[in-house]
């Protein structure tokens, strides 16, 4: 038998096991369901797709930000912990050290979906979404984005315009 014989012969075994041996599964585990994905789909998109129901102002978030993020992001958001940012400022974002502030955020929708996904650091995923509307109204209003009393929910969020909004430049737009 030629080598090339023998070459065709081992590729065309080898690609008909591997199809048998993909087959078998070990039988573990079950079918994922739209049920069990429901509670980890915690993405918020920019246009508010995915906000969950609820609501809350400035003046119902100070006391949570005071007791859950005053502690690594300090008293009014303005002298973070060493390694924490700050939550306060608006800066010209002119050079790579620039501390990104919340006026970083391009939309206000990605402030709810941080703090919805990551806060408290010690132990994300244990405020309630009212807990987070009132500290997303909280922290837009001590940097002077929305006024405060202000409500924010799923409809008004969206909404906020934020300093950066529209300032982002598409790397690749041609992806997009």
């Amino acid at each position: 038998m030629s080598t090339r014989n023998l070459l065709l012969s081992l590729a065309l075994t080898v690609a008909f096991g591997a199809g048998a041996a993909l087959a078998e599964t070990p039988g573990l585990g079950k079918t994922i369901t739209e049920a069990d994905i429901k509670p980890w789909n915690l993405d918020v998109l920019p246009d508010g797709t995915n906000l969950p129901p609820g609501s809350g102002t400035p003046a119902q978030g100070a006391p949570i930000y005071a007791q859950k993020c005053a502690a690594c992001h300090g008293e009014k958001g303005e002298k973070p912990a060493p390694g924490y940012s700050p939550m306060v400022g608006v800066h010209k974002f002119d050079k790579i050290d620039t501390p990104k502030t919340v006026t970083y955020y391009e939309f206000a929708t990605t402030l709810f979906d941080v703090i919805r996904r990551s806060m408290p650091y010690v132990s994300p995923r244990t405020l309630t979404d009212n807990e987070v509307y009132a500290l997303s109204a909280y922290i837009l209003s001590i940097n002077k984005i929305i006024g405060e009393n202000d409500v924010m929910d799923a409809q008004s969020l969206p909404k906020v315009k934020m300093p950066t909004a529209g300032k982002f430049i598409v790397r690749f737009p041609d992806r997009i």
